[in-house]
């Protein structure tokens, strides 16, 4: 999340990519643990984790291996969460146990409360949320953003943080009434500061379909689907909006994307359907009206085309 060494995204292209964007935690832990320890992460596999060490120093093992050390006072997001481990050591030999099977007090609805040190000793402090991470039509963005983001390294250009994460050290080490809430709170503010950061800073070095979004004219293409994304696009009207002919736009398009533009379209719009029906419960002819499709025969077909199932079955597995 340093300063990118490809073009940046354009403001607002980079305001429109966070306008819809829903990253709130569901659940919390505030974990109070003695070395040596190994806690293991990914209970919830389809969500981001969020950590911030109120005391350490903590070990943060990723999905993939990679070993990261956490300070006293830093924060890590994986938006893919994924199976992880905090450790009291980067040593591999260290057994895990998993944190789900701890036991401890609710200090709130959301926020579970784990002590495992001796009283009077001072451990490692730790607090976790796992959360609902969606960027609405740019989810697809969410699988390109770097397995482990460090708050650290914003620092320079969010000097608020700084303000933040003291706020959550305070917080944690000295529980105060409605503390647990605060944390909360806090965690999820911290997490989309981290998320708007790589936006901001151009997306790091993902490439691929964030190149569309780092060139002016194609990102006025894609706020203009993303805003509308039910409209009877043409090729034509597209083109309009990167300002050039239907041929040019359509292999600039393609080439970027891998996609032509109206199944850029189509898939956008599925996905829009797919949270509108399972996340908000939105009556699916509704969705299929609201997408643009005169019939939900077609708007089912192209949903089952694109998602593997049909509406209904999306609707179902939300439900259980």
């Amino acid at each position: 999340m340093d300063a990118p060494l490809s073009p940046s995204i354009p403001h607002d292209l980079a305001s429109e990519l966070l306008l819809g964007m829903r990253l709130v935690g569901v659940q919390y832990r505030r974990i109070e643990v003695a070395p040596p320890f190994g806690l293991a992460f990914g209970e919830a596999p389809e969500r981001a984790q969020f950590h911030f060490v109120a005391r350490g120093p903590v070990f943060l093992r990723s999905p993939n291996g990679a070993m990261h050390r956490l300070d006293t006072g830093t924060a890590a997001l994986l938006p893919r969460g994924g199976t992880h481990q905090l450790r009291s050591t980067p040593e591999p030999a260290q057994p895990c146990q998993d944190v789900a099977a701890l036991r401890g007090t609710d200090l709130c609805p959301t926020v579970h409360a784990v002590r495992s040190c001796p009283l009077g000793d001072e451990g490692a402090l730790i607090f976790s949320g796992c959360m609902e991470f969606d960027l609405g039509g740019m989810q697809a963005l969410v699988g390109v953003m770097p397995e482990v983001m460090l708050v650290d390294t914003l620092l320079d250009r969010y000097p608020e943080l700084r303000a933040m994460l003291d706020a959550m050290e305070r917080e944690s080490r000295a529980p105060r009434a409605g503390s647990a809430g605060i944390l909360a709170r806090l965690a999820d503010v911290v997490s989309a500061f981290i998320v708007r950061g790589w936006v901001e800073c151009g997306c790091g070095e993902a490439t691929g379909w964030v190149e569309a979004l780092r060139d002016p004219r194609l990102g006025k293409v894609l706020v203009a689907l993303h805003r509308d994304p039910g409209r009877h696009w043409t090729v034509a009207e597209l083109a309009a909006q990167m300002g050039s002919s239907r041929s040019v736009f359509a292999e600039r398009f393609l080439a970027v994307t891998g996609m032509t533009p109206l199944r850029y379209l189509t898939e956008l719009r599925m996905r829009l359907a797919a949270q509108w029906i399972a996340r908000d419960q939105e009556p699916i002819e509704a969705v299929a009206y609201k997408l643009g499709y005169g019939s939900l025969a077609a708007f089912s077909r192209a949903f089952k085309r694109v998602v593997g199932r049909p509406p209904g079955a999306v609707r179902g597995r939300a439900a259980e």
